[in-house]
């Protein structure tokens, strides 16, 4: 009886040690299976850029936006540099035509003097010579820009022209030139001298 029970307690520890070491086999296989299946980490691809480079592309995209600002101002200034130079061409005579118009006046005079003179080969000849002479004085200020500015019978502009006396004038329009008395000039469009002129008053 004794070696029965005996038998029977080794049959007995040997069934529960192999119960437990299918258990643990068991086990360990989920556990493996559960690891095989878990999804892999996902990394934020900001997260592995290599923040060196980052800095270099922030300062490569900062010079590059300097180098276009500068590009544009220096191509304003090349610009503002061509219009000044462009303005001192057109106007470099402005000063010395000034000083020429009154030449100019004395010779249009010059030439109403000598139409109004008697008839005669000395008289002819010297109108000629003088009205040549104011006939080359224009072309000459026209070659350089300078246009004459002759209102008779139009609108008044105060921007060109310089009112000495309005008149009632009934064949006129009002406020239109009735008399020039001197003659304006311009050069390359901008006003060198006004003209002075007589106008119609209005209604």
């Amino acid at each position: 009886m004794t070696n029965e029970a005996g038998d029977r307690e080794q049959g007995d520890g040997r069934a529960e040690a192999s119960a437990k070491a299918y258990k643990d086999i068991a086990k360990a296989a989920q556990d493996g299976v559960a690891e095989a299946g878990e999804a892999p980490e996902v990394v934020d691809p900001v997260d592995g850029v290599d923040p060196a480079l980052q800095q270099a592309q922030e300062e490569a995209a900062s010079f590059r936006d300097l180098a276009l600002r500068a590009q544009a101002e220096a191509e304003n200034i090349r610009r503002r540099a061509a219009r000044d130079v462009e303005q001192a061409h057109k106007f470099a005579l402005e000063k010395f035509a000034g000083e020429l118009l009154p030449v100019l006046d004395s010779i249009e005079k010059a030439v109403e003097a000598a139409g109004a003179l008697a008839e005669g080969e000395d008289t002819k000849a010297m109108a000629e010579g003088v009205s040549l002479c104011h006939r080359l004085f224009l072309d000459t200020f026209g070659k350089a820009g300078i246009t004459p500015i002759d209102p008779h019978g139009a609108p008044f502009d105060p921007e060109q022209h310089q009112a000495m006396a309005m008149i009632d004038a009934p064949n006129a329009a009002p406020n239109s030139v009735v008399d020039v008395l001197q003659k304006g000039y311009a050069l390359n469009g901008r006003l060198l001298r006004a003209a002075m002129v007589v106008v119609a008053k209005g209604a």
